[in-house]
């Protein structure tokens, strides 16, 4: 059993590591708008946005599964609290970091930077649900959220 929980963690490793390394592809296969694009690109958030999308599941999931880790917060519909709060604070704090970049450079892109944040809703979502199925193995209350194994 410890073996394959081990594969379960390097495996969300390396789908969030390809994540990465696929980023611009990623998002732009869903979304991609030519002067927004652009300006994103050259405006360096290609490397923010996918850092925080990252970072914010895999420490709700942390969160979540080591320092909540009780017993009265461990049904499916707390995690599904957890996926929501992932889903609403990730693309907000984009946004605040595309509009701030985006003032900065004196272009605006109020529409477009909304819709590229509900894309990455779907990718934080995903990443949290990875982020979950990675680490849950180890937590003493939580290990059986939001499927039980």
């Amino acid at each position: 059993m410890k073996n394959q929980h081990l594969v379960c963690l390097f495996l969300g490793i390396a789908v969030t590591v390809l994540f990465f390394v696929f980023r611009v592809s990623a998002y732009e296969s869903i979304y991609s708008v030519q002067g927004f694009s652009d300006q994103f690109f050259n405006a360096d958030l290609y490397d923010m946005i996918p850092l925080l999308t990252i970072v914010i599941p895999w420490a709700a999931a942390g969160i979540y599964y080591y320092a909540i880790n009780s017993v009265r917060f461990d049904r499916w519909y707390h995690w599904l609290v957890v996926l929501a709060v992932v889903m609403v604070v990730t693309p907000i704090v984009g946004y605040l970091i595309n509009s701030s970049k985006f003032d900065e450079l004196g272009v605006s892109y109020v529409a477009e930077s909304i819709t590229f944040e509900l894309v990455n809703m779907v990718w934080a979502a995903l990443l949290f649900v990875v982020a979950s199925f990675s680490i849950r193995w180890w937590s003493s209350n939580c290990r059986h959220t939001p499927i039980p194994q």
